[in-house]
């Protein structure tokens, strides 16, 4: 199908049951990060940020649980980044990143500033849009690692999907939409993913700068300015990335994390929830030692002593000491004076991670890891092959999902507003406006 031509016609109303339940989940995700992520510090300086570099002059859009205006160039930074500072959000294995974290934010800016202009758009609109921005988003990303298989961060490709989530809510003619593709390509960040992952920092997975590559693109174009052939859309290299666009969903194949921490921790951290379970015995106070066997990019990501948040969530042994010293990983957690807290890094200093040659084979068609736990006693567990909770084929539930969106975001809201929200994206598809989800996400 001609890109054009999906990006303008898509119905969300028209998707099969199942893709139309994965995307308003996956909106109700990311959501519950960014609420989660409000007051952790990357997310407070990247809004001020926003507010003191992109004033809201012609455009304006409110920052997210925040309520300032600023343009919405900003607005999309400080949703990308505020969304990547809590590392919870969902992904997909053959791009290896994410889009939710990028066009969410991106799209949502966009809208607000587009309603602030006097023009309506309805929960089916909205979440055409979205479907169009996760859809493209996550083919380009396929594209890129055929055309450039090194491992790039996902703000690397996911500009591409936020011109096309914007065209589609702005009606922009073809001719603006494929200089805007282009531009967003060429000036799309280069993000070397691995550097992020041996020297965590703020910057993560580039969500705050694919979100602006969008939304810049989308502007410039509208400009007049003229863009090179997008190639990760138009080569004929890539021509099986997209051949079957709308008759197959690349969204579908996207995993979901139950916890806040890097995609590679969550098998291991899937081992110990289900080693806890059935051995109630085991604590922080009970174990002698921990042994995690994992694929090569897993064990790299080691982290037993972390000096900041991004080191704990792009960390292995914190997170699991945490799971086990406190019952569960959260904001609190992986934030915070958490980090520095002597039960759970007790623990920590007791983890061994290695490399197993079996499970970097399986790499990266399969993320699997093993986990052996010794106690004081003499006694020792060791779990299966383990994948982890989340993936396609061993999905969280309805229940799990609003449990998550609960202890993520019940972290800085109340629970009526919680409520709220959660109802909010439920009903998105069938209301005229998408005043009410915007104002409960919007305010401080």
């Amino acid at each position: 199908m001609n890109l054009y031509h999906f990006v303008q016609t898509l119905s969300f109303s028209n998707l099969p049951e199942a893709t139309r339940h994965r995307v308003s989940t996956s909106l109700l995700d990311i959501i519950g990060v960014l609420a989660g992520a409000i007051n952790n510090q990357t997310s407070q300086n990247i809004r001020n940020y926003a507010q003191q570099h992109y004033p809201g002059v012609n455009h304006s859009a409110r920052l997210l649980f925040d309520g300032r205006s600023v343009h919405p160039l900003g607005a999309a930074w400080a949703g990308g980044f505020s969304a990547d500072s809590l590392d919870a959000h969902e992904g997909h294995f053959t791009s290896k990143g994410h889009a939710g974290a990028t066009v969410v934010p991106a799209l949502l800016a966009l809208a607000d500033a587009y309603r602030q202009q006097g023009h309506e758009i309805s929960g089916e609109t909205f979440l055409s849009a979205l479907t169009v921005a996760y859809e493209t988003g996550l083919r380009a990303g396929v594209a890129l690692m055929h055309n450039a298989p090194v491992y790039h961060a996902s703000g690397a490709f996911s500009g591409i999907g936020v011109v096309c989530g914007a065209a589609r809510l702005l009606n922009l003619d073809e001719d603006t939409f494929i200089h805007a593709l282009g531009i967003a390509e060429y000036f799309g960040p280069r993000c070397p993913m691995m550097r992020l992952v041996d020297f965590p920092s703020n910057l993560r997975d580039a969500h705050g700068a694919g979100a602006y590559a969008g939304l810049n693109a989308v502007f410039i174009a509208q400009s007049g300015i003229t863009g090179a052939p997008a190639e990760t859309v138009s080569d004929d290299t890539i021509a099986h990335c997209w051949d079957d666009l709308g008759e197959r969903w690349e969204i579908d194949a996207q995993y979901f994390k139950p916890w806040p921490v890097c995609r590679w921790a969550q098998p291991s951290l899937t081992a110990v929830t289900e080693l806890l379970n059935e051995h109630p015995e085991i604590n922080g106070d009970s174990i002698n030692k921990i042994k995690i066997e994992t694929f090569h990019e897993s064990m790299r990501l080691q982290g037993h002593f972390p000096r900041n948040a991004d080191e704990a969530q792009y960390g292995l042994a914190f997170p699991v000491a945490a799971l086990i010293a406190r019952g569960q990983v959260g904001p609190s957690e992986v934030t915070g004076d958490a980090i520095f807290a002597d039960d759970i890094l007790a623990i920590s200093g007791k983890i061994e991670i290695k490399e197993a040659a079996d499970l970097s084979a399986r790499f990266p068609q399969e993320i699997l890891s093993r986990v052996t736990l010794t106690l004081k006693d003499g006694r020792c567990f060791t779990s299966p092959i383990t994948q982890a909770k989340g993936d396609p084929n061993t999905p969280m539930s309805d229940l799990e999902f609003k449990e998550k969106f609960a202890r993520l975001a019940g972290v800085n809201l109340d629970l009526a507003r919680c409520q709220q929200i959660v109802a909010a994206v439920e009903q998105l598809d069938n209301t005229p406006h998408c005043n009410t989800l915007f104002n409960l996400i919007m305010q401080p």
